[in-house]
């Protein structure tokens, strides 16, 4: 039945992201929808206000600017925020400085809408610091990536000298999609239990006539746009598994649903738009971009269920040391599992979670077994099972036009997509934007492994410290957050190097997929004839998967096989560490 429930919330998730698709097409396509009435005023004051005409296109250089000098502001006003919070109001609980390897970590983490945490929450953060510094990151880091590849898109279905223009993009993810989904979404998890409040931390006595404290706090205001923003920053150290932030297993499900449903609509926004930027053109009646979209779905979706039945199968199974000492034929593994969730719904939470890049855990990675929680490294590792927001479709559409280039190479023909030629330039671009992924994980993790400053860290030894450290590094450069947690990350050398990795990250390969755009925006769409090379057929999808297997497979499994599928491999041998 768990296993029932689990495919019946991916159903839920598929049915909500086309409509949400399609109004997210009309709101940055500028057309009529949903609550036009009250934020077209509110959106205009606010371009008054900022000397901001939403008219005035921008090409990729001015667009890609705008990114950085948007987000260096927020970064540098939040590590503030961070450093001086002792001499700050909302601190009820009497915080202390933070140290600055620390606040950069953070503020360079939740900038780039990673939001890894080498702290404790509850133990390290007032709620001044929880709410102005890391909520409201929360809410500007997913809006300019969703601002990040509409521009993108709008380089793909017709020749324009523009992008559009980012603030606009930007203004509208924040005042049509994440503002009103996380007030909804607050206001459904306070009522399945989750607290928000300004009172400090409880002291309560207990029957033992001990006294606890009980940290507590604005936990709801944070939680919603967690999920919906997939960011993954949690509250407390515990994240969603602390009951606090996620009580039972409705407020679960409706976590799985909050950090899956936007970035699988931007897929379906992405069919909209370049459709609607063929109209009134021969090609107007093709729905190109919405066979694409489906395909893209099809494919990547079939790619998720594949990777969470891995991770299922093999939490069922647990340890087969375990078996043989309990004499049980079959015994799940529950280390690190709450039981109020069931098997199912963790193993979902887990592979969604990494697979959308949200990093919200309800379960400790680091109590995976080896083939589940190295399913999930490699989802990270792939960053383009859907991803997160914005950037992961991003990354998709990299893969596309590596496929493409593969595909025209392999049957002779035009490597085209949406009408436009792939040629060297843009394989060149698609190729730098491809590399610095694996460059930024395995460099790192190399030097951590061969070095006492990295290793000194590990709480595990053999293998599964392996795991570890290239865990880390993955879920930096994929902007995802999660960790193994059995990895003291707190310290100066992996909170100076996990922030520079994920900083490099976010914005490099941005910056080569916005050449790309440029490139992309410049060329006039081609007519599709027989001769073209379609993308948007399932042949070609499928083809797609195989370049993103291959391509995974090359780069990362040297490593995977000295981390968790060694790991996998001595466990079913029976040896210890």
């Amino acid at each position: 039945m768990g296993l029932v429930g689990a495919f019946l919330v991916l159903v839920v998730i598929a049915l909500a992201a086309r409509p949400l698709g399609r109004y997210m097409f009309k709101v940055f396509a500028g057309r009529p929808a949903f609550g036009d009435r009250i934020a077209r005023p509110v959106e205009a004051l606010l371009w008054r206000l900022g000397g901001v005409d939403p008219d005035e296109g921008m090409t990729w250089k001015q667009y890609f600017k705008a990114v950085l000098w948007l987000n260096l502001p927020m970064a540098l006003i939040s590590y503030v925020i961070l450093r001086t919070q002792t001499h700050l109001p909302l601190n009820p609980d009497r915080q202390g400085v933070i140290a600055w390897p620390l606040a950069f970590n953070t503020a360079a983490s939740f900038v780039a809408n990673c939001n890894w945490q080498a702290y404790s929450g509850e133990q390290t953060m007032s709620y001044l610091s929880q709410l102005a510094a890391l909520v409201f990151l929360q809410f500007t880091t997913p809006a300019t990536g969703i601002a990040m590849v509409v521009g993108f898109i709008r380089a793909l279905g017709q020749k324009t000298d523009t992008l559009g223009n980012f603030y606009a993009d930007y203004l509208r993810a924040l005042t049509r999609v994440l503002l009103p989904l996380a007030f909804v979404g607050s206001l459904v998890l306070l009522a399945a239990g989750v607290p928000d409040t300004f009172a400090g931390a409880a002291v309560v006595h207990t029957l033992q006539g001990t006294t606890q404290v009980i940290s507590r706090g604005p936990v709801a205001a944070l939680e919603a746009i967690k999920q919906l923003g997939t960011n993954g920053g949690g509250f407390f150290n515990a994240n969603s598994a602390h009951p606090f932030e996620n009580p039972n297993w409705l407020s679960n499900v409706l976590e799985i649903i909050m950090m899956s449903t936007l970035p699988i609509a931007l897929v379906f926004t992405f069919g909209h738009m370049v459709d609607a930027q063929r109209e009134g053109t021969s090609q107007a009646s093709l729905r190109i971009g919405a066979r694409q979209a489906n395909v893209i779905f099809g494919v990547t979706m079939t790619v998720l269920v594949a990777c969470f039945l891995i991770i299922y199968g093999s939490e069922l199974g647990g340890n087969p040391a375990l078996h043989s000492a309990l004499g049980v034929r079959l015994a799940p593994n529950m280390e690190g599992h709450e039981v109020r969730f069931g098997q199912a719904l963790t193993a979902l939470f887990v592979n969604n979670t990494t697979a959308f890049t949200t990093g919200a855990v309800d379960t400790m990675h680091d109590s995976l077994t080896p083939l589940a929680g190295g399913t999930a490294l490699l989802l990270m590792m792939l960053n383009a099972v859907f991803g997160g927001k914005g950037v992961g479709l991003l990354n998709i559409l990299m893969f596309v036009v590596i496929t493409v280039f593969v595909s025209g190479l392999m049957v002779g023909r035009t490597p085209t997509l949406l009408g436009k030629k792939i040629e060297s330039r843009e394989i060149r671009l698609a190729t730098v934007a491809m590399l610095i992924h694996p460059v930024l994980i395995l460099a790192p993790t190399a030097f951590a492994l061969v070095h006492r400053i990295g290793t000194s860290s590990l709480t595990n030894p053999a293998l599964h410290g392996i795991s570890e450290v290239v865990y880390a590094y993955a879920s930096a450069a994929a902007n995802n957050g999660s960790a193994f947690a059995g990895l003291n990350a707190n310290t100066p050398f992996y909170n100076v190097s996990l922030g520079l990795v994920i900083l490099i990250g976010r914005y490099l390969s941005v910056a080569a997929m916005y050449a790309l755009a440029g490139s992309l925006a410049s060329k006039v769409p081609a007519a599709v004839t027989a001769g073209t090379l379609r993308t948007d057929t399932w042949s070609f999808g499928w083809v797609y998967v195989g370049v993103l297997v291959i391509v995974g497979a090359l780069t990362f499994f040297p490593v995977l096989a000295l981390g968790p599928i060694g790991e996998a491999l001595s466990m079913h041998a029976g040896m210890w560490f």
